[in-house]
C-alpha cells in the first residue's frame, strides 16, 4: 500500500503540505566496457525521480549489511520493525466490536474535538481526506483504476472529497473533481486552488458523459455528510439517480464502482436507504466512527478512516473501534469479502530493462538493484527464498536473510542440523530468489554452496546482538520440542549464564554457507505479462571463464563479456 504524511502549516487556512513516497523505478547508465570492482553494498547517492515514480517511505532505521543471513522469522531475532504483525491487526480488525453512532452523538463528537480537544476543520478535512484516499488505494489498484471521478457537495463531505482529490493525484491516480456548488469559505477556495496549481480538472455537470463508465474507473461520492437534512436539490438530485443506476446496472465486477465518504448521497444518517433512491455504493468510509446508517451497508468493503480520535472521546461515548494496521489511516471494518484467486492480477508499470542499460557484471547489477531497494526503503530487502534439493531429488524451501555479498558469492547463517543444512550435505546445488514487489523486481540466483570458514562465521557470530547469539544455541532447527516455553526456558537459563557479560561461544553446529553463482537472473515486471528478463551464464572463452547475457523475451542473445 503506498502511503503519505501530512503536516498541518495553518490552521486558519488549509496550507498543507503532502508528502506521498511511492514507487522507485530507477533508469540504467548504459554500462562500462569493463566490469569494476564489485562496490560495497550500500545505498547509492540520492536521485530526483520523476513526479510519477515515486519512493515509498524510507525505512525507520539504516540498514547496515554485515558479512553473511540468519532464517527470518528465526525465534529471538531482534525485530527489523516496532509495529505489530499485520496479520494480527488485520485479524483483530475483522472480529472487533464497532459502536455505531447516531446523528446527534456524531455531532455532539465533533463539537468536542473542535472545541476543548484543539481540533479545527480543516485538520479534520485534511486527516478524513487522506482516510479516503487511503482506503480507495487498498481496494483500487493504480493499475486498474486510474482516473477517478469526485463528486463534492458544498459542505464539510465535499471538503474531505477535495482533500482525498489531491492526495490520489500524489499517489499517482489521475482524479477529476465536480463541485457544482462552491463554497465561498477561504478554507474550501484554498483546496480548489491546490487542486487547480496541480492541473486537476473541474468538470460542469453538464459536462460529464452521460456514461460515466466510459471515462473513469472509480466514483467517489462526497455530495453529503451526516448533518445533511431533507431531500437534495439540483443538480445533485441528478447525480444521485445517475449514480444509483450505475450501482444496478450489470456485473458487479464489470461495474464503475462507486465509494461513499462517511454516508451515501441520499441515505438517512440513522436509518438508510429509507425509499430505496440513495446511491449503493461498493465501498463505504465512515469517519471518526460508523454512523448507524452504516449498519444497513452491504456492500464488499467497509473501512473506517480519522485515525485522530483521542481517549477522552472514545471514553465519554463508549467507544469501541477496530485497532488500525500499522502506520495506515484506515482500517477495514468487518471481513474482507472472499477473492476469486484467478482474477488477482497485476498490470506492472515499469521502466524498460534491456541488455544495453545492465552492467557487464552480475555482482554489480545485483548491487545496484539491491541498493536501488535499499534507497526504495523496502523492508527486508535482504530476504531470499532458499532453495534445495536432498540426494532423492526432492525440493524445499524457506526465507533466509542475505548477509554478505561479494565476488565469492552470496552468504547466509544457520543451523548445520538444520533441513536445509541437511541437504545441502546431499547435495551442494542450491537457488536463491529475491523478490522485491513494490519495485516490480525479482533476481534468480543459481549456484554450488559450501560452508564458509570457521574464522568467518566466528567473526559474525560475535558480531550479533547477545540475545541473538544465545537464541542460536537454544534453537536445535528442524527438531521436534515440546512446547514453545521449553524453548524459551532454555533461553532464560542461558540468559541467566551469561548475565555477566561474558564471552559466549559460538556452537559448533551454527555457522554460514556461501553459494558461488553460476546462473543470474534479472527480472522486471512489464504490462500485459511482457516482462523483461535477463540471463546471466558462464562460458569458456579463450581459456577463461565470462559471463554473457540473454534476453530471455528475445529469440536473439546479446553477449556482453566480464571475466570472472
Amino acid at each position: 500500500m503506498l502511503t503519505a504524511a501530512s503536516k498541518i502549516l495553518n490552521k486558519s487556512a488549509l496550507a498543507t503540505t503532502t508528502r506521498a513516497m511511492p514507487l522507485f523505478l530507477s533508469t540504467f547508465p548504459s554500462p562500462t566496457a569493463a566490469a569494476p570492482t564489485v562496490p560495497p553494498l550500500r545505498p547509492p547517492p540520492s536521485q530526483n525521480p520523476g513526479p510519477h515514480l515515486r519512493l515509498p517511505p524510507p525505512p525507520r532505521r539504516a540498514l547496515s549489511f554485515i558479512a553473511a543471513a540468519e532464517p527470518a522469522g528465526a525465534p529471538f531475532r531482534t525485530p527489523g520493525r516496532t509495529m505489530e504483525s499485520l496479520a494480527t491487526s488485520a485479524a483483530a480488525a475483522a472480529s472487533a466490536k464497532v459502536t455505531y453512532l447516531s446523528q446527534r452523538d456524531a455531532a455532539e463528537i465533533d463539537k468536542q474535538l473542535m472545541g476543548p480537544l484543539g481540533f479545527s476543520v480543516d485538520q479534520l478535512m485534511e486527516l478524513a481526506g487522506l482516510s479516503v484516499a487511503a482506503a480507495v488505494v487498498e481496494v483500487y489498484k493504480l493499475s486498474e483504476h486510474t482516473r477517478v471521478l469526485i463528486i463534492c457537495g458544498p459542505g464539510n463531505n465535499g471538503g474531505d472529497g477535495l482533500v482525498a482529490a489531491r492526495h490520489l493525484y500524489h499517489f499517482g491516480y489521475k482524479p477529476s473533481v465536480c463541485y457544482p456548488k462552491r463554497t465561498a469559505k477561504p478554507l474550501y477556495s484554498g483546496l480548489v486552488t491546490q487542486l487547480e496549481a496541480l492541473a486537476i480538472p473541474f468538470l460542469p455537470v453538464e459536462d460529464l458523459p452521460q456514461d460515466l463508465s466510459g471515462q473513469f474507473d472509480i466514483v467517489i461520492d462526497a455530495m453529503f455528510g451526516f448533518s445533511f437534512h431533507g431531500t437534495p436539490r439540483p443538480p445533485f438530485d441528478d447525480l444521485i439517480q445517475r449514480l444509483l443506476l450505475l450501482s444496478v446496472i450489470g456485473d458487479s465486477v464489470k461495474r464503475l464502482p462507486i465509494v461513499s465518504v462517511d454516508i451515501p448521497s441520499g441515505w438517512h444518517v440513522e436509518e438508510g436507504d429509507i425509499n430505496g433512491g440513495g446511491i449503493k455504493p461498493d465501498m463505504l468510509v465512515s469517519l471518526t466512527a460508523p454512523k448507524l446508517c452504516a449498519k444497513k451497508f452491504n456492500g464488499p468493503h467497509h473501512f473506517l478512516g480519522g485515525r485522530f480520535v483521542p481517549p477522552p472521546i472514545l471514553r465519554k461515548y463508549g467507544l469501541e473501534l477496530p485497532p488500525y494496521p500499522g502506520t495506515s489511516m484506515c482500517v477495514r471494518v468487518g471481513k474482507a469479502p472472499s477473492v476469486d484467486i484467478s482474477s488477482l492480477r497485476e498490470n506492472y508499470i515499469s521502466p524498460e530493462l534491456t541488455e544495453n542499460q545492465v552492467m557487464p557484471c552480475p555482482f554489480n547489477q545485483f548491487h545496484r538493484w539491491f541498493n536501488e531497494a535499499v534507497t526504495a526503503g523496502l523492508r527486508e530487502p535482504n530476504a531470499m527464498a532458499l532453495t534445495t534439493v536432498n540426494k532423492a531429488g526432492k525440493p524445499s524451501s524457506r526465507m533466509v536473510l542475505l548477509k554478505g555479498v561479494d565476488k565469492h558469492g552470496f552468504v547466509w547463517y544457520t543451523n548445520y542440523g538444520s533441513q536445509k543444512a541437511h541437504d545441502l550435505s546431499e547435495n551442494s546445488n542450491a537457488a536463491l530468489l529475491f523478490y522485491w514487489n513494490e519495485m516490480n523486481r525479482q533476481v534468480r540466483v543459481e549456484g554450488s554452496v559450501q560452508k564458509v570458514s570457521l574464522e568467518e562465521s566466528e567473526k559474525y557470530f560475535h558480531s550479533r546482538p547477545r540475545g541473538s547469539q544465545l537464541g542460536a544455541i537454544v534453537s536445535k532447527q528442524s527438531t521436534v520440542i515440546a512446547g514453545r516455553d521449553i524453548l524459551q526456558q532454555a533461553y532464560k537459563e542461558l540468559e541467566q549464564k551469561y548475565s555477566d557479560g561474558s564471552f559466549i561461544p559460538k556452537p559448533d553446529y551454527w555457522g554460514g554457507y556461501r553459494l558461488t553463482p553460476n546462473l543470474f537472473e534479472f527480472w522486471q515486471g512489464q504490462q500485459s505479462r511482457l516482462h523483461d528478463r535477463l540471463q546471466y551464464k558462464q562460458r569458456e572463452v579463450d581459456g577463461g571463464t565470462v559471463w554473457h547475457i540473454e534476453s530471455c523475451k528475445a529469440r536473439d542473445v546479446i553477449v556482453i563479456r566480464a571475466r570472472v
